[in-house]
C-alpha cells in the first residue's frame, strides 16, 4: 500500500507507520513526495483504521506493482548529479567514449564534449564485452581518469559498476553509478546500489518488457536510492540489419506510469554511427529528458564500439538541433487550446512563423 503523509504531520505518524509494518514483517520505505510531505511504500496491508493517526493525505491499498516508481507515489522526479538537474525541464546530455583508453585522452575528450554541449561525461571503466578477448577497460585507472577530466572540466561523471562487490569503489569516484543493459536483472548488484546515495543510471535489458524494466527500478528505491534516471538504449530485434532497435514507444509510455526521468541512448540503440543523430532528435521529440551519446575524437580507431561513437563535432550538431527542435515543439503545446478558443485563430500564422524559424535552425 502507499501512505501519503501531509508536510504537517507528525512524526510520530511516520514513525507508527514503520513500527506496524516492521512488526507485521513488511517492507516499508519512505521517500519525499515532491510537495514537502512523503509517502511510504508498504508491501503490505496495515490496520491504519485502528492505529488513530494523524496528518494522513492519502491511501492507495491498490497501486502498481513497481509502487515507489509509480506517478501513483508522488509527482515527477527531478534528479541531481552534481550540478546537473535531470528530469527539470531542460534536456541533459551525457557524452564521452564507450571505454576509458588513458588519463589523457579522457581529459582531452572530456573538454571537447563540454565544448559540444554536454554536461555530463560518460566513460567505461569497467568494460562488460560479449567476446573475453575484447579490450575490458582499465579498471580503477579508468576511474582515476575521470575524476581527471571532471577536475580539469568540472563535468559530474557517470560510469558503470558490473559487480556489488564494486559498488564502494566506483561510488567513491563517480558522481552517477551505470547500470548496464546486461545487468538490469542482476539484483543483488540492484539491492546494493539501492543502499547507497549516489545516484543512478539504469539500462534497460535488451530483452526487458516495459514493466520489468520499471520493476528494476523499484528494487534500487526500495533499498532507499530514490535518485533514479531511466535509459532506454534499444532492444533485441529480428532485424539483422540493427545492432538493436531503438524502443521510443517506452519513452511517452513510462511518462504515463513512473516519475522516474527518462533519456535515450541512441548509440546503442541503433548500432550505426550514420544514424545516431537522427534518432536522438527523435529520442527528444519523443519526450526524453536527455541523451547519453558515445563520443570519440577519432571513432574508427576507439578501443571499443567506434561504429557507434560519433565525433565532437556531430555531437555538437546533435546538440544544436536538439535544442531548436525542442524550442520547435514548444510552438505547438498549446495548440488544442488555440483552437477550442475560435477567438485566436488567426494567431495561426504567428504560431507557424515561430516554429518554422526553430525548424530551419536545425537544418
Amino acid at each position: 500500500m502507499l501512505i501519503t503523509i501531509a508536510n504537517d504531520a507528525p512524526s510520530s505518524t511516520r514513525a507508527a507507520i514503520l513500527a506496524a509494518s516492521l512488526e507485521r514483517g513488511f517492507h516499508a520505505q519512505a521517500m519525499p513526495n515532491g510537495r514537502g510531505g512523503e509517502v511510504i511504500g508498504v508491501a503490505g496491508a496495515l490496520p491504519l483504521e485502528g492505529m488513530d493517526l494523524t496528518g494522513l493525505e492519502r491511501v492507495q491499498p491498490v497501486h502498481k506493482p513497481f509502487m515507489m516508481a509509480s506517478l501513483e507515489a508522488r509527482e515527477r522526479s527531478v534528479v541531481m548529479v552534481g550540478d546537473v538537474a535531470i528530469g527539470g525541464g531542460s534536456p541533459v546530455f551525457m557524452a564521452g567514449p564507450c571505454s576509458i583508453e588513458s588519463i589523457d585522452d579522457q581529459v582531452e575528450i572530456a573538454r571537447a564534449v563540454k565544448a559540444a554541449g554536454a554536461n555530463i561525461l560518460r566513460g567505461g571503466a569497467f568494460k562488460p564485452r560479449s567476446s573475453p578477448y575484447s579490450f575490458q577497460g582499465l579498471g580503477q585507472e579508468g576511474l582515476e581518469a575521470l575524476v581527471a577530466a571532471r577536475e580539469a572540466t568540472g563535468l559530474p561523471v557517470v560510469t558503470e559498476v558490473m559487480e556489488p562487490e564494486q559498488v564502494d569503489l566506483v561510488a567513491a569516484y563517480a558522481d552517477m553509478l551505470q547500470i548496464g543493459s546486461r545487468n538490469m536483472a542482476n539484483f543483488p548488484l540492484l539491492k546494493r546500489v539501492g543502499k547507497t546515495s549516489t545516484p543512478v543510471l539504469l539500462k534497460r535489458g535488451f530483452a526487458a518488457t516495459q514493466e520489468e524494466f520499471l520493476m528494476s527500478a523499484e528494487y534500487i528505491m526500495a533499498g532507499g536510492n530514490t535518485n533514479v534516471v531511466l535509459c532506454e538504449r534499444g532492444i533485441r530485434a529480428f532485424d539483422a540489419a540493427f545492432r538493436f532497435s531503438l524502443d521510443l514507444n517506452v519513452v511517452p509510455s513510462i511518462k504515463e506510469l513512473c516519475h522516474l526521468p527518462i533519456i535515450v541512448d541512441p548509440s546503442h540503440g541503433t548500432g550505426r554511427r550514420s544514424l545516431v543523430a537522427r534518432m536522438a532528435m527523435a529520442g527528444l521529440a519523443a519526450g526524453a529528458d536527455g541523451l547519453m551519446l558515445e563520443v570519440h575524437a577519432d571513432p574508427d580507431n576507439a578501443l571499443s564500439d567506434g561504429y557507434q561513437t560519433v565525433t565532437p563535432l556531430e555531437l555538437s550538431r546533435i546538440h544544436r538541433r536538439g535544442l531548436a527542435l525542442l524550442e520547435a515543439l514548444t510552438g505547438f503545446d498549446n495548440a488544442e487550446d488555440v483552437v477550442c478558443d475560435m477567438a485566436t485563430l488567426t494567431r495561426f500564422d504567428t504560431i507557424g512563423e515561430d516554429a518554422g524559424s526553430a525548424l530551419e535552425r536545425i537544418a
